[in-house]
């Protein structure tokens, strides 16, 4: 049964009335039958696959990593402060109208154009792909909303389907996938890239079932990472292994930062189970530069990239103190996932520090701290307008900048991985020491050193626990938008670090901060939807 809930993400409602707020106007013409020819299903397809490539780019990456321990936000005596919406996350003190969670919409409008696909009678192998990816959309919804509504049928006007509650529409992804998994291509090539296949599916549900607790607790608040039983760690061992022991995906033999380079997609990352892929020109939106990098980096000649970069950076994100802290281990290549005290000038051909340090616009050595000194301790985290300001935090370094993308409006080219196989192993890894049964000869301890063994990292001599596994996932997946996810499964959601601090003005500890408040506008256009708890 369908409610009249005038969602935000009724696209095709939006699209035609196309600069018009009023969405209650007439339809006078639309199409009662999606074309049928190739042509037309693949030109949806595409716009389905690439439905959030530039929330990927930013909005999506702002959320939860200010969310979670990784990055906070800084201003700049008032620069960047933006009514709140970096620094709310970051104290876990969400308004509803933060632009960093105005991102509802997009995901329903992807189910949205799913469906016209699902519905259309077209064959099963794009009826597949397009289930995949509402279920994808469905995800995120619910990882980050909780309650959910369960967009399974084609939308006629504005008229969309109530919000389910969480552990139905957790579910609802797992008989979806499950259903649509034999259904999808094994193929792994160039044809297929930033496409769903059966292993991007199969990453989906275990990522599913190793949070089976979190999402389906009888309430946010009440998910308990020291009591929670996981009835699904078997099953998602299980999917873990048909990843693994198809063949199609390994660790590679390329160095660690070769795999977020730019243009990393023409090095064929053996690691990449599904991609968003992203092009300067051509596919619009990563930028990860633009919030990460050094304020007054277009001052620096050359920048830390190793060249003069044709723009500024924003500059308002940084490492936490605490995140950057797990960035110890002995000649593990994935400490240079970050740089921090004296700056040394990169090479942008071996993406290394060279022996030459990079200065400020004074002629200084340019000297990132650490610790983050704060000009007043409140609400702004600011940490003042110039040179002084400018260098506090370590900076995230991961995706690579380079000019050619730089200059063209701060958009890059390198793809952002969704799953990786180093996932899989460690999901599969974890799921052992929770209690599941380990299989086809595998330890946890194995499966971690695997992780250890390619970034040359020191190997464990026990099996691992599970705060050595959370311990290891942020360093292997910083900055590719699983922490949040983590801290809340693990535990550590609650914990404190910068800013978010017990006595910390507008620091908020509350469980109910697990999930996003609902966007202002999407209670406004939805009347019979209720405000998450604790908002």
């Amino acid at each position: 049964m369908k409610t009249n809930i005038k969602l935000l993400f009724a696209a095709g409602v939006i699209s035609l009335t196309a600069g018009c707020t009023d969405l209650n106007v007439p339809v006078e013409s639309q199409y009662t039958e999606y074309p049928s020819s190739t042509i037309a299903i693949e030109a949806k397809m595409s716009d389905i696959y690439y439905q959030l490539r530039g929330l990927f780019g930013r909005r999506y990456m702002e959320a939860m990593a200010l969310s979670s321990d990784e990055e906070t936000a800084i201003s700049y005596s008032g620069n960047w402060l933006d009514a709140y919406a970096y620094a709310h996350p970051s104290l876990h003190n969400y308004s509803y109208e933060d632009a960093t969670i105005d991102w509802m919409g997009e995901l329903g409008k992807g189910c949205v154009k799913a469906n016209e696909v699902i519905n259309s009678g077209a064959d099963v192998k794009y009826v597949a792909p397009a289930r995949a990816m509402r279920a994808y959309f469905e995800f995120i919804m619910m990882d980050c909303w909780g309650d959910a509504p369960i967009i399974d049928e084609t939308v006629e006007g504005i008229d969309i389907r109530d919000r389910q509650p969480r552990a139905d529409v957790a579910k609802y992804i797992e008989k979806e996938l499950l259903e649509i998994i034999p259904q999808l291509t094994t193929e792994v090539n160039g044809d297929n890239y930033g496409k769903p296949s059966k292993y991007m599916a199969e990453a989906l549900l275990a990522k599913l079932y190793i949070n089976w607790p979190v999402y389906t607790a009888a309430s946010v608040d009440q998910y308990d990472a020291a009591t929670a039983i996981n009835e699904k760690l078997n099953d998602c061992i299980k999917i873990c292994d048909d990843v693994i022991n198809s063949g199609k995906f390994n660790l590679g033999s390329m160095a660690y930062r070769f795999k977020f380079a730019p243009n990393n997609s023409d090095l064929k990352v053996e690691d990449f189970i599904y991609v968003m892929p992203y092009d300067t020109y051509n596919a619009k939106g990563m930028q990860y530069g633009r919030s990460h990098s050094y304020k007054d980096i277009k001052s620096m000649k050359p920048s830390y990239y190793g060249m003069n970069l044709s723009n500024s950076g924003g500059g308002y994100m940084t490492v936490t103190p605490e995140f950057a802290s797990l960035f110890n281990l002995p000649g593990d290549e994935r400490n240079n996932c970050i740089i921090g005290d004296t700056v040394h000038v990169y090479d942008p051909v071996t993406l290394l520090p060279t022996s030459t340090v990079a200065r400020d616009k004074n002629g200084n050595p340019l000297v990132l701290t650490k610790t983050i000194t704060l000009k007043t301790q409140d609400e702004t985290i600011d940490v003042g307008d110039d040179v002084n300001g400018w260098r506090q935090g370590y900076r995230p370094m991961k995706f690579f900048v380079i000019n050619d993308d730089f200059k063209n409006g701060r958009d890059q080219s390198n793809d952002l991985p969704i799953f990786r196989f180093a996932d899989i192993l460690l999901m599969k890894a974890e799921a052992i020491v929770r209690g599941g049964t380990a299989t086809n000869g595998q330890t946890a301890q194995q499966l971690f050193n695997m992780i250890r063994s390619y970034v040359h990292a020191p190997q464990l001599d026990h099996n691992p626990s599970l705060k050595e596994i959370y311990d290891e996932r942020g360093r292997e997946f910083f900055d590719e938008n699983w922490r949040r996810n983590d801290m809340i499964r693990f535990g550590h959601f609650e914990d404190e670090f910068f800013p978010h601090y017990k006595g910390f003005p507008g620091a908020n500890f509350e469980k109910t901060r697990r999930i996003f408040p609902i966007y202002k506008d999407a209670l406004d256009l939805n009347p019979s939807w209720k405000q998450n708890p604790g908002y």
